[in-house]
């Protein structure tokens, strides 16, 4: 499989290293961005060649786009004349559906991939769906690659402005949550370094716990509860600000604004 990564910032590059970090051979890897700087840290980096768009995806059975959604049309317009026969398109792009993309790329097939950064450390979960044309051999190329650096679901497209809400956004809310727990260290007293140490240690401790244990999470926080103690005296404070009812929100939010993304690109295409 040849492979060209078009768009190196954060999520085409944590791609790109998980990659790497997998095994790939960087000469099977081929990567595109605007910017020369970019391409030239790329290429020092990780030993894979970089250039434009146009030229990246030449002789490649495969394309990974990692744009932005507004960005996605003019950047098929522009590689649709260089694309091998057959070459499979992996879109990246949040909330542009696959019907939106086929339309721009003719008889190339298409799959649809909603990931997320923790694919930088290889712990990424990463949504995949197929367009009209896509074979179940091209679910499997587009599996392959992100599963060396994650896991890996297939859905129906109809869930992915949930998936985006949820795992694809997901790494911000938990930052935003850890975030939260330092502060509050430093407010208790704490030294910043002191309360970062803790923080970290008990996110990543509390998500494999909750990975293999196996349990549900409602089980694993009530076995830190005891009645009448801290934790709690914190989880009744949670309820007085409605800090579930926030989360749903927010996550509400982030859902409708994939399919505004959507929406937005369908017009355009």
């Amino acid at each position: 499989m040849t492979i060209a990564i078009l768009g190196i910032g954060v999520m085409g590059e944590s791609l790109l290293t998980g990659l790497i970090q997998a095994g790939w051979d960087p000469a099977t890897i081929r990567t595109a961005d605007t910017r020369e700087s970019k391409r030239e840290e790329v290429r020092e980096k990780y030993g894979v060649w970089a250039g434009t768009s146009s030229e990246a995806v030449q002789g490649c059975d495969t394309v990974v786009l990692v744009v932005k959604p507004q960005d996605i049309s003019d950047l098929l317009y522009d590689i649709r004349p260089w694309l091998e026969v057959g070459a499979l398109v992996i879109s990246l792009a949040a909330g542009v559906k696959t019907a939106a993309i086929e339309r721009l790329v003719g008889d190339h097939p298409v799959v649809r991939v909603m990931p997320n950064t923790a694919a930088l450390v290889r712990e990424g979960m990463a949504a995949v769906c197929p367009g009209t044309t896509a074979t179940p051999d091209h679910v499997a190329r587009a599996e392959k690659i992100l599963t060396a650096v994650g896991k890996v679901q297939v859905i129906a497209e109809k869930y992915m402005d949930a998936v985006t809400a949820i795992s694809g956004s997901g790494p911000a809310y938990v930052m935003f949550v850890a975030e939260a727990m330092i502060d509050a260290g430093v407010m208790l007293g704490l030294p910043r370094a002191t309360a970062t140490e803790l923080v970290k240690q008990t996110v990543y401790g509390s998500a494999k716990l909750l990975v293999e244990s196996g349990e549900h999470p409602t089980v694993l926080k009530e076995n830190v509860t005891s009645p009448g103690g801290t934790t709690a005296a914190a989880l009744r404070a949670f309820e007085d600000h409605r800090v579930k009812a926030a989360f749903i929100d927010a996550m509400e939010a982030a859902c409708k604004r994939s399919e505004e993304l959507g929406r937005a690109e369908d017009e355009e295409a």
